[in-house]
């Protein structure tokens, strides 16, 4: 392979995994670049500029970044890089090899344009030292984290497998029973997060990887919290942290006292996107999908996937309740509608909040058909008061008619 082709299929992936081209456009300029490579060979970069799916300025800083992930590969000791997974936002992820242990890691390396923000290092590192505090089968394992040659890396367990969004971009809606497997191990990750004080804040189909031998792994701890850090808390209030499509309406509303209810409404969510093949609120503007979550009724999952087992959409939709004294209390609660729809019985706990929920409904409604049967009696009583003044007048009126009438006979008798 040579340089041309090698930075060449560097470029390309990043162009892709950045957003700043589609995969179907990224094959369009492979193909025409192989047309040209005889006659009039282009680089990759010069080409799609020419055929407008990036501008001068987006080819520019993937250049940047494309410069900045080739040396991280010769910089982190104790570790080969066998190949470029993909990239983020803020790093690039590699997989290679412990060669210590021999064993295969994903290595996550801050590129070298953030380690200027120490904001950006510090929310890097503590990504590392959140998932170091964990030790459970669903959750992505924490190995290393440090400094070398100007580089910032976190080695973490490497996952042979794909995660649910490769599955949901290439159009799969999950059955209700593998749905039920997946949200049931993700729930074990998080009430296992949740007991050491920590909370995910970034539920979403990206960050849940399932293995060849379907084990669920929950991802990325970039957002994580704990529940006793009152500093960052208060820094973060008023500000929205997480993923408009998942994001709880406390989180968006940047509440200071979030808890792992947060992470039950991401996950009802994310369970609600796998069994209806659709996000629960969609719209052009991520500002728009977050006041849908604050704001908008959520459609049943069941009136979209007809299949779907009541007890499930029932489950998810207290889930994604919009208060969240409305949803499971904590994460063990929802482990048992869980288990109990998988074994064919109905959501004990779901159901209760529904028939309460109904009941309110009901005695809201009630109030409100008391106050108008009120205000009708209200209103008769002041139509009969208006008729007896209506009569008693019309009677003096008469009275004192039939006076004038037998006055004015007496006066032409006499």
């Amino acid at each position: 392979m040579t340089n041309e082709t090698s930075y060449d299929t560097i470029f390309g992936k990043m162009a892709v995994e950045q957003g700043f081209c589609t995969e179907e456009e990224m094959r369009r300029c492979l193909a025409e670049q192989g047309t040209r490579r005889k006659t009039n060979p282009v680089i990759l970069r010069d080409l799609m500029i020419e055929l407008g799916y990036i501008t001068a300025t987006q080819a520019e800083r993937l250049k940047t970044n494309t410069k900045e992930s080739k040396p991280a590969i010769h910089q982190i000791p104790g570790y080969r890089i066998l190949g470029r997974l993909g990239a983020g936002a803020m790093a690039v992820v590699y997989k290679g090899t412990q060669l210590s242990l021999n064993r295969p890691v994903a290595i996550k390396v801050l590129p070298k344009r953030f380690t200027e923000s120490t904001e950006y290092v510090e929310r890097f590192y503590k990504e590392g030292r959140a998932a170091g505090k964990l030790n459970h089968n669903n959750i992505v394992q924490a190995y290393d984290v440090g400094e070398a040659g100007g580089y910032h890396y976190f080695v973490m367990e490497y996952v042979e497998g794909k995660t649910l969004y490769d599955d949901l971009t290439a159009g799969k809606i999950f059955s209700e029973e593998e749905s039920l497997d997946i949200v049931i191990q993700v729930a074990h990750a998080l009430a296992h997060a949740h007991s050491h004080g920590l909370i995910h804040r970034d539920v979403k189909p990206k960050n849940i990887m399932i293995n060849k031998e379907g084990v669920v792994k929950l991802a990325d701890m970039g957002l994580a919290r704990e529940t006793t850090d009152i500093e960052a808390a208060q820094t973060e209030a008023g500000k929205a942290y997480g993923t408009p499509y998942y994001i709880a309406p406390e989180q968006i509303r940047g509440e200071v006292d979030i808890d792992g209810r947060a992470d039950i409404y991401g996950l009802g969510a994310t369970f609600y996107h796998i069994v209806t093949g659709r996000v629960p609120f969609m719209a052009e503007d991520p500002a728009d999908v977050m006041r849908k979550h604050l704001r908008e009724s959520l459609v049943p999952p069941d009136h979209i996937n007809t299949s779907l087992s009541a007890g499930t959409s029932e489950i998810i939709e207290v889930m994604m309740a919009k208060k969240r004294e409305d949803r499971y209390a904590n994460v063990e609660e929802l482990l048992e509608d869980l288990e109990a729809v998988k074994a064919g019985r109905s959501p004990i706990r779901a159901r209760k909040k529904f028939d309460v929920s109904a009941f309110e409904q009901l005695e809201e409604s009630g109030s409100a058909v008391e106050s108008e049967e009120e205000q009708e009696a209200d209103e008769e009583t002041a139509t009969i008061e208006r008729y007896r003044k209506m009569i008693i007048t019309m009677s003096i009126v008469t009275g004192v008619t039939v006076v004038i009438i037998i006055v004015l006979i007496l006066l032409l008798i006499f």
